[in-house]
């Protein structure tokens, strides 16, 4: 029914932009005196689609291709009018700086992109940078452009700048500007040769330093090469080779600073400056190979293509230059990597490959419900004081944080850490999986298989013993103090919060927000003590020293830069959880956290409240919530902190389909591996079906 009326409407109702109004359009570049920047606006008005999901701007980029093709006057106006709009405006800034992260730095350019959504930037029409915000005024146009295809835009740049008339007074401004960016963009790459950052990221720096310097030297005599051959159109000119190959030396440099980065941590301004020389160095490419194609016909048609490609991409990137979303993205990106690198390799560590594994698992799970049990009981306590809302927030992070940092140290586990750690691991297996190959496929669920049995390990772990602590302490101090430590009111209330038809299932999902926060925040600071170095710099303090000798100051260095990233990650993980409740207090907004752990302790403490009398159908529905909480938890860090590190690396996966059914087939032939490791003497998970 819904083909139906597509078609009828598709019959009846005129499109508001059909190839008549884009003909139109057009006819209007005949004018020889009109305003070219009004006239392209308009076009573009024309072939904007009038919603997201029209599928007509295609059809309409293709009629102006059609109307230009087949009509010589029409094509040579539009020509025209195009080319001296574009020689008429500044475009260093366009070439330099469009599609490259701004040499301003992140928060200056942050501050920037906010203020110009309060009080928009009034354009200077003379640069070809601020005429494409007027011209695709509408923050969403890269949508539609980028749908056009690549042989759209080569088709419309070889209607621009025939090989036969690149030698006009309007091309050749065109070109001068451009052989200018190339200058620029090799003094920007230059400096980084004195750049202190890079330096202190390499070692070896001094050694490459030359490289740059000689890329600055070489530009220049291209630049002035190519400017002679300008004049002396007869003459040959530099063909560029040279300048590319310091430049393919320079960015060598920079990878591997790159890779030694990934080792030994990295900054956000390391992070920055590598990328915004690196898009520097491609744009040099881009460039070169664009001015020397431009002067040999039998190359014209691979300039084109490259022009084609990078206009297309500078165009997209100047109509989200103001996209705060965008923005973030891109940084985001710088780095997540790492981050997530650094959560990977705590995540192999929540993974049970053999029963050793397992029931080590088990015990560090079990070792956490004792103290999460304890834990629970203390933030019952406090509560009970009605202290200020501000002594009872900090109570609650300490009692969490510090909790939850002894947990670590200990080298216990809580079970919905797990998820957020282990989403890293699995999102690397995911970037190297080809469908086609069983092997990957039975890799990636062997992997799968092997996160399940320990996910319930540690669920059990902590559910199974932290609920008859609650139960044993409570029953404990009740035997202690001849009156029940929890009153029936407070056990009514601990019931109340498991509810599943309650708050709590949103609340359980702010938990798993934070959980996923937790794990970036742990990977930050593990890369953050890696990268300053922490170890050695805590080894030298002279109070240490004073206190435990040089020797043992210095492993004491040691050990806390290497837990440095959990310390600082649960410490944070238990503030948050610990404060939530009391700011949505002050806020007058219904915001606190679940947590199955702390849920199920809270369910043994309403027991004790209700001393052993609650009906079992209540119990049941407590239980129930519990469960629910456990699951939304999970499901929220994990969906998280996937796609964080499917992002962070760049991963676009589609191939659900044949994961899911060797995950159906590994469920039918060998239940028990999600359950439980394989048994020892057995050959792995796989059963070679």
């Amino acid at each position: 029914m819904k083909k139906v009326f597509e078609a009828l409407r598709r019959l009846f109702v005129r499109p508001a932009a059909s190839a008549a109004a884009v003909r139109e359009a057009l006819e209007q570049f005949r004018d020889p005196d009109a305003d070219t920047l009004q006239l392209i606006r308009h076009l573009v008005a024309v072939l904007r689609p009038r919603k997201r999901r029209d599928g007509e701007a295609g059809s309409r980029y293709a009629a102006m291709l059609e109307c230009l093709e087949n009509d010589a006057g029409l094509c040579a106006a539009f020509r025209h009018h195009v080319v001296h709009f574009l020689a008429s405006r500044r475009l260093v800034t366009f070439f330099t700086d469009s599609g490259i992260l701004p040499g301003t730095g992140f928060f200056s350019e942050w501050w920037r992109i906010i203020g110009n959504h309060l009080l928009p930037e009034a354009p200077d029409e003379r640069r070809l940078k601020d005429c494409l915000h007027v011209i695709f005024d509408r923050a969403d146009d890269w949508r539609w452009l980028e749908a056009a295809s690549t042989e759209q835009s080569r088709r419309l740049w070889n209607i621009i700048a025939p090989a036969d008339e690149l030698h006009g007074i309007d091309w050749r401004s065109i070109q001068e500007q451009m052989i200018d960016a190339v200058l620029l963009l090799a003094h920007r790459v230059s400096g980084l040769g004195v750049e202190s950052e890079l330096m202190r990221a390499s070692p070896d720096f001094d050694d490459d330093t030359p490289r740059f310097i000689a890329l600055s030297a070489e530009a220049l005599e291209f630049a002035t090469s190519l400017r002679q051959a300008l004049d002396q159109p007869d003459s040959a000119a530099d063909d560029g080779s040279q300048l590319l190959v310091i430049a393919d030396q320079c960015r060598e440099t920079l990878q591997r600073i790159r890779r030694r980065a990934l080792t030994v941590g990295t900054s956000l301004h390391l992070s920055y400056i590598l990328t915004r020389s690196e898009q520097s160095l491609e744009r040099l490419h881009e460039l070169v190979a664009i001015l020397t194609g431009s002067r040999e016909r039998s190359i014209h048609p691979e300039a084109i293509a490259g022009w084609a490609a990078f206009a297309h991409a500078a165009f997209l990137a100047e109509n989200r230059r103001n996209s705060l979303g965008f923005y973030m993205t891109q940084l985001s990106r710088l780095l997540a990597v790492r981050v997530t690198e650094n959560a990977a390799r705590s995540g192999e560590h929540y993974i049970c490959d053999t029963p050793a594994d397992y029931r080590r698992m088990w015990r560090s799970a079990a070792g956490a419900g004792v103290l999460i049990g304890i834990m629970a009981l203390l933030k019952i306590g406090v509560s009970g004081l009605h202290a200020p809302l501000f002594v009872e927030a900090f109570l609650f992070s300490m009692i969490y944080g510090l909790g939850f940092v002894a947990i670590f140290l200990l080298g216990m586990t809580v079970a919905t850490k797990q998820p957020a750690m282990t989403a890293q691991t699995l999102a690397g297996l995911l970037g190297d999986l080809k469908p086609t190959r069983s092997a990957d496929l039975e890799r990636l669920v062997d992997v799968i298989a092997a996160v399940s049995r320990s996910q319930l390990a540690a669920i059990g772990g902590n559910v199974m013993v932290a609920l008859p602590v609650a139960i044993a302490v409570g029953f404990a101090l009740t035997w202690l103090h001849g009156a029940p430590v929890i009153a029936t009111e407070k056990g009514a209330h601990l019931l109340a919060d498991l509810d599943p038809l309650s708050w709590a299932i949103p609340h359980a999902a702010i938990a798993g927000f934070y959980l996923f926060l937790s794990g970036l925040i742990s990977g930050y600071f593990d890369n953050r003590a890696a990268y300053a170095d922490i170890g050695r710099r805590l080894g030298r303090l002279r109070w240490l020293q004073t206190l435990a000798g040089a020797e043992r100051a210095g492993r004491i260095g040691s050990y806390i830069e290497s837990r440095l990233g959990g310390i600082m990650g649960n410490f944070l993980f238990g503030c948050m959880l610990g404060s939530t409740g009391v700011i949505g207090t002050i806020l007058g907004l219904p915001l606190d956290i679940r947590h199955i752990a702390f849920a199920s302790a809270n369910l043994g403490y309403a027991l004790i409240g209700f001393e052993f009398s609650l009906a079992w159908q209540a119990f049941a529905w407590a239980a129930l919530g519990v469960i629910a909480i456990g699951f939304t938890n999970l499901a929220v860090s994990f969906t998280l902190a996937l796609r964080t590190a499917m992002g962070a690396r760049r991963i676009s996966f589609g191939h659900w389909s044949p994961v899911l059914r060797a995950i159906g087939r590994r469920l039918r032939q060998q239940p028990r591996s999600f359950l439980l490791p394989p048994r020892p003497g057995s050959n792995g998970e796989t059963t070679g079906g």
